[in-house]
């Protein structure tokens, strides 16, 4: 089987889409204007301490200074089962130089609270640089494996420094331990001397963006290649892929087709079909996921399948292969919370344990935590899905608004990165200009957003889009055609795109 990794960032988005054999089975998209600095690392100053507060305000180029509690060393880790040197206070003065990490944002009036106990978050690790602590997380419940992992976690310190075993250790194996703390101690190794050089007020390090996230979690000997349309994506890429001993620089690849990588690998098809709350079975029936707000519903359909001899066998058939791409689907959605399936009625209650049993296996390969509730005798199945990152509906809708926004349409940015596609083929097959025929509505919002911005000075530097708007078209629909005339004959309120 290939399995493959594709990285890139446009219209203000940064996407990671990973395929076996070219079809998708895991997305995640993540905004670049968010702007979420908890896990970064700075160079700070202490400005003063306050002994009555039991802490110091840290100066660390952010519009205000920083908290950093004295006394709450022993707290941050009592989360974990472990032992260690953790407990001790802090003990600075006015002037001293040190990395601290934000644990929480500024908000309102107040500064950013750090910490001095920095931490590198890796799949099955946690690695302290700096802190004497070994520790291991308490989902972990059979007494031998927390056991033999911490002495596992154990050869791996050195004197001074710790590690906390995460909950998705509990699989792995004493080669994958040893690869991830040796890539956490290179990552600290590469902070130290980046800070040893740099000015108070600099971050030193920054938590990871989508594609650190995905290498971190996601990543491993099954990967056949990773590849990226973004020239600074894939530098950041490959930094990453140096330290991983288990992957290598030698499996990442730019993309250096001229026109939208997800199209000339037959992605953007398949993500567009993922707006479309019905979802295609392999034998003609159907899935209908509807969003609420308390859970997701997803509805079992037959569809064109008529099966080829009694109605129970008809049924049975179509709600396997519905329970299998049911797993498939919310884990390519992100789906979270509550999820119930209504299956096609079956009579035989070894047909519906049968169902059961496949949901639960197929569910059993995500690496979010499931747990599956069996049926009863309305057929109808429910499991829960614990959320890795936002579901995908927030990417793809936006509250309608002509409806008191109590529907949905499609977003802003989705439609941006729609016509985005079109843009870089209609440039890749050779025009120097695109029109652009859109929605008023649309045009506004593709204006506003400036979703294109960088395209333009970059990649498509000499090249113009024009809009034309349209008061009678909707907003999720535009038309795009190439065009090398040396005058182009436009309508008065069309518009140079930016």
């Amino acid at each position: 089987m290939k399995r493959e990794w594709f990285f890139d960032r446009f219209c203000g988005e940064q996407i990671a889409v990973c395929a076996e054999d070219g079809i998708i089975t895991e997305v995640n998209v993540a905004s670049e204007r968010a702007d979420d600095q908890t896990g970064n690392i700075y160079k700070g100053r202490v400005c003063n301490v306050v002994p009555g507060m039991q802490a110091a305000f840290v100066a660390c180029g952010l519009e205000r200074n920083c908290y950093l509690p004295l006394d709450e060393r022993a707290a941050r880790f009592s989360t974990y089962d472990g032992d260690g040197n953790a407990h001790e206070s802090l003990s600075l003065k006015e002037g001293d130089e040190i990395l601290v990490q934000m644990v929480k944002p500024p908000r309102g009036g107040k500064g950013a609270k750090v910490t001095c106990d920095l931490s590198f978050v890796g799949k099955n690790l946690i690695y302290l640089p700096q802190t004497d602590f070994l520790g291991i997380s308490r989902k972990i419940t059979d007494e031998a494996v927390c056991e033999s992992l911490l002495k596992e976690a154990d050869k791996l310190r050195t004197a001074g420094e710790g590690f906390i075993v995460r909950t998705a250790a509990e699989t792995a194996t004493r080669r994958h331990l040893k690869i991830e703390s040796d890539y956490l101690r290179r990552m600290w190794r590469m902070v130290a001397k980046a800070a040893s050089a740099a000015p108070v007020g600099e971050a030193v390090f920054k938590e990871y963006d989508l594609y650190q996230k995905v290498m971190r979690d996601s990543l491993g000997g099954g990967i056949t290649r990773i590849c990226v349309g973004d020239p600074d994506v894939y530098e950041r890429v490959m930094r990453v892929a140096r330290l991983r001993a288990d992957l290598g620089e030698r499996k990442v690849a730019l993309f250096s087709g001229k026109g939208s990588m997800l199209r000339a690998y037959g992605l953007d098809r398949q993500l567009k079909a993922l707006a479309s709350p019905r979802a295609e079975l392999s034998n003609g029936g159907y899935l209908v996921i509807d969003h609420t707000e308390a859970m997701t519903v997803i509805d079992v359909n037959t569809g064109k399948y008529i099966g080829e001899s009694d109605l129970e066998s008809t049924v049975f058939q179509t709600n396997l292969i519905a329970a299998r791409e049911v797993a498939r689907q919310a884990r390519l959605r992100n789906l979270g919370g509550i999820v119930a399936v209504d299956f096609i009625d079956m009579a035989q209650e070894e047909h519906r344990a049968a169902v059961d049993a496949a949901l639960a296996e197929a569910l059993a390969e995500d690496r979010a935590k499931c747990r599956v509730i069996p049926m009863g005798d309305l057929c109808v199945t429910l499991f829960t899905r614990k959320r890795i990152e936002k579901d995908l509906a927030s990417f793809f809708y936006k509250p309608c608004p002509g409806c008191t926004q109590q529907g949905y349409v499609y977003s802003d940015v989705y439609m941006a990165v729609q016509l985005r596609v079109e843009l870089m083929e209609c440039f890749a097959a050779g025009y120097k200009a695109a029109v652009v025929e859109v929605g008023r509505g649309l045009a506004k919002a593709l204006l506003a957003g400036r979703y294109f911005t960088e395209d333009l000075r970059g990649r498509w530097n000499g090249r113009r889009v024009y809009l034309i708007p349209h008061e009678d078209w909707r907003d999720d629909r535009f038309f795009v055609q190439g065009n090398d005339a040396a005058v182009l004959t436009l309508p008065d309120d069309a518009q140079l795109l930016y």
